[in-house]
C-alpha cells in the first residue's frame, strides 16, 4: 500500500479516496484491501469519512441490500465523496421516472434492437473513422471517435440534433466534476443544459406527432395524451433528458477510450477480434470487466445497522463500492489479471451496477461498444498508440478516470 495515503488513527490506518487515476494500470492498493480489509476506513475529497468495499461477495451484498440507498447519498449532512455538481433531485432520477410512470418511454428509447439504430450507428461510425483517416495520423481517438459516437448515440436516443454535440458534451467536463466543495456556477452549468433540452421538447411539440423522434417525441406525445404525466412540467422531462444524456454519454465514451487502450497495449488481441468478429460480445464483456473507468467508489447511505463482512456498518454511514476491487477479485473472476477475451464463468462482472440501479442502457451500451470495436478493428487493423503510455495525461478531479486525448496512429 502506498505509504503516501496512509495516515495513523487510533482507529486504523486511513486511506485516502479516491485511489490512482490511471486508467491503465490497477491501483496497487486493490490487492491489499481486498485480502486485508475487504470493508475499509478511508477519508474522502470531502473529508468525510466512508466505507470502502472492495470483494466481490460483499459488493454485490450492497449494490442488491436495498438498505444501501443511492437516493439518499443527496440528503442533506450526510457523508460525501465529494461536494454535489447536480441538483440532489436528480441524483435518483430514475425513481422520479418510474413515479411519474414514464420509464415505459425510457426503456423503449434505451432498446438497441429499435429499427435501424444498429444500421445507422454503424454508418456514423465509418464516418468518423473516414474523417481521421483523411486528417491522417496520429490523430486523437477521443475528441475524433470516442466522444462524437458516444454523443451521436444519445442525440438520436433522446431526439435532439447532432449538430449540438460538442457543447452538450462539454457540459458534462463540469456537471461530472468531483470537487472537495460545491461552487456556485455548477448549478448554472447544470441549468443551462436543462434550458436546452427544454427548448429541444418544445420543438418536439411543435412537430405533427409522425414526425417526431426520439424520447423527447415520446415525452411530447405523453405530455398531450397521458393524464398520468400532465402535471409534469417541461423542465421535469428535460431533467430527464439531461440525466440520460449526461450519465450515458460520459460512461459509454470513457468506457470506449479505455477499451481501445487496453487493446492497444495488446496488438495480438485485435488481431483476434478481425479475424473473429462473431466473438465481439464476449470480448466486450470482458472488457467491461477490466475497465478502470469509474474511479471513484459506487456510493451507497446506510439506512439502518447493517452488517458487511466483519465491520457493523452504522445507519447514516457512508459506503463506497470499489468496483475494481470486486471486478478483480480471485474468489469470483479465474486470473483475473488477464484480459481474457473468451473468458467463461460463473459470476458476472459488476461494471453496470447491481439490484435496482442496475443501469438501464446496459444492453444499448453493449450494442454502442461492439460496434465502435468492430468498425475500429475493420477499418483500422494496425490501429497503435502512438505516444508510450506513460505519457497519457490522466485527468484529475472527475467521476471518470480519462485520459484528456489518446493519440493513436494506423
Amino acid at each position: 500500500m502506498s505509504t503516501r495515503q496512509l495516515e495513523s488513527t487510533e482507529e486504523q490506518p486511513l486511506l485516502d479516496f479516491p485511489l490512482s487515476r490511471r486508467g491503465d494500470v490497477l491501483p496497487e492498493e486493490c490487492a491489499w484491501l481486498r485480502e486485508k480489509a475487504p470493508v475499509a476506513k478511508v477519508r474522502t475529497l470531502t473529508g468525510d469519512t466512508a466505507w470502502l468495499v472492495s470483494s466481490y461477495a460483499l459488493a454485490k451484498q450492497v449494490l442488491e441490500d436495498e438498505r444501501f440507498s443511492l437516493k439518499d447519498t443527496a440528503n442533506a449532512w450526510v457523508p460525501r465523496q465529494y461536494a454535489l455538481t447536480i441538483p440532489p433531485e436528480v441524483v435518483d432520477n430514475m425513481g422520479n421516472i418510474n413515479s411519474a410512470g414514464l420509464r415505459n418511454a425510457v426503456m423503449k428509447a434505451l432498446n438497441p434492437r429499435r429499427q435501424g439504430l444498429q444500421d445507422w450507428l454503424r454508418a456514423q461510425a465509418g464516418e468518423l473513422i473516414d474523417a481521421l483517416v483523411a486528417e491522417g495520423g496520429p490523430a486523437d481517438l477521443r475528441a475524433g471517435f470516442a466522444d462524437p459516437f458516444s454523443a451521436a448515440l444519445h442525440c438520436r436516443v433522446l431526439g435532439v440534433p447532432f449538430d449540438d454535440w460538442r457543447r452538450l458534451m462539454s457540459g458534462l467536463d463540469v456537471a461530472f466534476m468531483t470537487a472537495r466543495e460545491p461552487f456556485a456556477d455548477s448549478a448554472l452549468n447544470w441549468y443551462k443544459d436543462v434550458g436546452y433540452f427544454s427548448g429541444q421538447l418544445a420543438a418536439q411539440l411543435g412537430r405533427p406527432a409522425e414526425e417526431r423522434t426520439g424520447l423527447l417525441g415520446r415525452f411530447a406525445g405523453l405530455k398531450e395524451a397521458d393524464p398520468e404525466s400532465a402535471h409534469l412540467t417541461d423542465e421535469m422531462f428535460a431533467t430527464v433528458a439531461v440525466s440520460l444524456f449526461g450519465a450515458g454519454a460520459v460512461s459509454t465514451s470513457a468506457f470506449l477510450v479505455l477499451a481501445v487502450l487496453a487493446l492497444l497495449q495488446r496488438p495480438e488481441l485485435i488481431g483476434y477480434l478481425r479475424e473473429h468478429p462473431e466473438r465481439m460480445p464476449k470480448a466486450v464483456d470482458e472488457l467491461l470487466r477490466w475497465n478502470l473507468s469509474v474511479g471513484d467508489g459506487l456510493p451507497r447511505i446506510a439506512l439502518a445497522d447493517i452488517q458487511l463482512g466483519d465491520v457493523l456498518v452504522r445507519e447514516g454511514e457512508l459506503v463506497l463500492v470499489l468496483l475494481e476491487g470486486a471486478n478483480f477479485d480471485p474468489e469470483a473472476f479465474d486470473r483475473p489479471e488477464v484480459l481474457d477475451l473468451e473468458r467463461e464463468g460463473p459470476h458476472a462482472h459488476l461494471a453496470f451496477g447491481g439490484g435496482r440501479h442496475f443501469c438501464p442502457a446496459s444492453a444499448l451500451g453493449r450494442a454502442h461498444a461492439e460496434i465502435a470495436l468492430e468498425v475500429l478493428v475493420e477499418r483500422l487493423p494496425s490501429l497503435r498508440l502512438a505516444v508510450p503510455a506513460e505519457n497519457l495525461v490522466w485527468r484529475t478531479g472527475f467521476i471518470k478516470r480519462l485520459p484528456e486525448r489518446l493519440p493513436v496512429a494506423w
